[in-house]
Formats: C-alpha cells, structure tokens, sequence
C-alpha cells in the first residue's frame, strides 16, 4: 500500500465521520437543556459543514471520490451519544453525559486529522495540509469550548445530585431503581 492511498482512506474515514455528524449534531443540541451547550453544538454543526465541504475540496484536488470508506470508529461514538440522549437522565446531569459524547467525539477527530496531516506532509501536500489544519484547529477549539462548558453543568449536576439525596427516601429508592434497571437494560 503506498503513502497516497493511506492519505485517501485517511481522508475517506474524516470524511464518513464528518458526514455522520453532520446528521448527529442536530439531535444532540435538540437533546440539550444548557442553552450554551445548545449553541456551541449548533455552531459547531456550520463548523462540520465547511469541513465536509474542505474535505470535498481535497478530493477534488486528489482527482478521488470521497465515498467508499464507513467510519466505524464514529459511528460507535454516534450510538454511545443517541444511548445518553435516550438515557433517565435529566437537566445538568444529562447534560454534562452529552457534553461527555460530544468531548469523546472531538478527541476522535483531532486524533484523525491529527493522521491524516502527519501523511500529507510526508507527501509534501502543502495546500491539503493547510486545509486539514484549519479543521483541526476547529476541532481543538470545540474540544475546549465543549470542556469549559462542562465545567459549570457538573457544579449544576452535583448540587441536582444533593437536592435528589434530600428526596423522601422512597422516592430516592425508585429514582435509583429505575436508573438501575435502563442501565443494565442497555
């Protein structure tokens, strides 16, 4: 297998992993209580957009068909970020579980353009490099941003978590129980 086709399959698993949030994003931020978490995702969404259309670009220019290659590694993360949207949880709590998937989600992709530039500078693909960097920067970026935000949902979530511990204790005991069972029931 030579360099460049290691670039093009780099470049196909961004571009299915892209491509799937592009249709995630707008549940997440659907599934959110947090107006800010809600933004950031929403603007986030724009942000994964241009880098479908950056990636589109590149094939262009690499004369290739973006499709042909599944990113199971982000479809994984999609199924783990649906199972918190379906989860009991709810307000801050639920909240911060999102802000979690999403956090995994970015680490995911800085780690792919992370590859995929690392192989097109081996190839002296100078412009492609400048294009994936910039997607990278985004993705960094949303990492810090989803992490920053995170931060005061689980100060939110923790003193939810204290209110909860105050319940009668046979409302306690249900609440407990019932989150008990959806966990193993997944």
């Amino acid at each position: 297998m030579s360099l460049q086709t290691v670039l093009v399959d780099e470049l196909r698993d961004l571009y299915s992993a892209e491509n799937q949030l592009v249709k995630a994003l707008p549940k997440m931020a659907k599934g959110v209580s947090s107006p800010k978490l809600k933004d950031l995702i929403t603007t986030h969404l724009e942000e994964t957009r241009g880098q479908v259309d950056r990636l589109k670009h590149i094939f262009e220019q690499l004369g290739k068909k973006p499709s042909g290659e599944v990113c199971k590694g982000m479809e994984g993360l999609v199924k783990e970020g649906e199972a918190q949207l379906q989860s009991d949880e709810e307000g801050a709590a639920k909240d911060v579980c999102i802000a979690g998937a999403a956090l995994r989600v970015e680490h995911y992709e800085i780690a792919g353009y992370t590859a995929a530039i690392a192989v097109a500078k081996s190839l002296g693909q100078d412009e492609i490099v400048s294009l994936l960097s910039e997607s990278l920067e985004e993705e960094e970026a949303a990492g810090q941003k989803v992490q920053a935000q995170a931060e005061p949902l689980l100060e939110e979530a923790a003193s939810e978590g204290e209110e909860e511990e105050a319940e009668p204790a046979g409302r306690a005991t249900k609440t407990v129980a019932r989150r008990s069972a959806h966990r193993v029931s997944r």
